[in-house]
């Protein structure tokens, strides 16, 4: 008789990435990324609705060279919504809101466009 052995383990948890892809603006070295990382580590708020307990609830925050990658579980329910609201605020304090906007680049990614200026505004002005 052959004896089998279950082990227990415990499953994985799935977790949730969203991207703020911020390469125009640090390429051109108006948008520090490493401010910004600070700026949504000391704002995001989690559980509970309280600021500065995400290591608590398994938030991890991490930065490339253009881009911001926030990992939280999905049973935390973390809203991309609270990444563009902070992003958003974090430009106005800035006072990079009138030249960057943030667009949703695909389900899980944000993305930090210049304003599209044309020329043809400028002359009708003038006149």
């Amino acid at each position: 008789m052959d004896l089998i052995i279950f082990a227990k383990g415990k499953a994985k948890k799935s977790t949730v990435k969203f991207v703020i892809d911020c390469a125009a603006p640090v390429d051109d070295k108006v948008l520090d990324i490493a401010s910004f990382e600070k700026y949504l580590n000391e704002r995001i708020k989690v559980g509970d609705g309280k600021t500065g307990n995400l290591a608590q609830c398994g938030v991890v925050i991490t930065r490339d060279r253009t881009k911001i990658t926030v990992a939280s579980p999905q049973d935390l329910g973390f809203s991309k919504r609270q990444l563009k609201y902070l992003s958003k605020r974090y430009l106005k304090k800035q006072q990079l809101r009138d030249y960057l906007r943030v667009i949703a680049k695909s389900k899980n990614s944000y993305e930090l466009k210049y304003y599209q200026i044309t020329a043809g505004d400028d002359e009708e002005a003038e006149e």
